[in-house]
């Protein structure tokens, strides 16, 4: 099993310390010559979706990488990855790959005041710390997709096929709960092919 990290902006690395903690082989995407490796999974990071989305067009990565979330490769996006991966975002026309069919609204908690700490059960998981910074939270979802958490009424992790987003920083805790249910989606993915 290998896993594609985009490590373009924001928060990859912690991400990278999960994976290697967890002993799985990772490399980053920084460029398009880097997806001539082959790869299992692919983790979207939190950081700012509006760089983000510019270098994803700017670098030729786009459309490859959307190609391969609609083939169904395992994507985990975290805070600014589940902007990415959102068919509408409230207010802003701007859109990326546009692949989970939600509607996010950015910076839903408010700018840095607004990030918070909680403890939450997540479906499939169970009871987690999550960490939430600038976060979007999704205000709507289409009915196939799968709400796995809410906090205060707000939907904030979702599954919809083998895309696994959710609007807190899981690779900010201690918790590797969050990559090991995404890595056991990577697994069933590998065993179907």
């Amino acid at each position: 099993m290998k896993i594609a990290v985009l490590a373009l902006q924001g928060a990859y690395a912690e991400h990278e310390l999960i994976l290697r903690q967890l002993g799985i082989e990772y490399f980053e995407i920084r460029k398009r010559d880097d997806l001539k490796q082959s790869f299992d999974g692919l983790i979207l990071p939190g950081g700012e979706s509006t760089v983000m989305g510019k270098l994803l067009r700017e670098l030729d990565l786009m459309e490859p990488l959307k190609s391969k979330i609609e083939q169904d490769m395992p994507v985990l996006a975290t805070c600014a990855g589940l902007i990415l991966l959102a068919d509408k975002i409230e207010n802003d026309s701007s859109v990326h790959f546009q692949t989970l069919p939600v509607t996010v609204k950015r910076n839903a908690y408010g700018r840095q005041l607004g990030s918070f700490k909680t403890q939450e059960n997540m479906l499939e998981i169970g009871k987690i710390p999550m960490t939430f910074i600038r976060a979007p939270y999704i205000i709507e979802a289409a009915p196939e997709v799968k709400i796995l958490a809410e906090v205060d009424k707000k939907i904030v992790a979702v599954r919809y096929k083998n895309q696994l987003a959710m609007s807190f920083h899981p690779e900010l805790t201690e918790d590797s709960s969050v990559h090991k249910y995404f890595l056991e989606i990577v697994q069933n993915s590998i065993e179907l092919c």
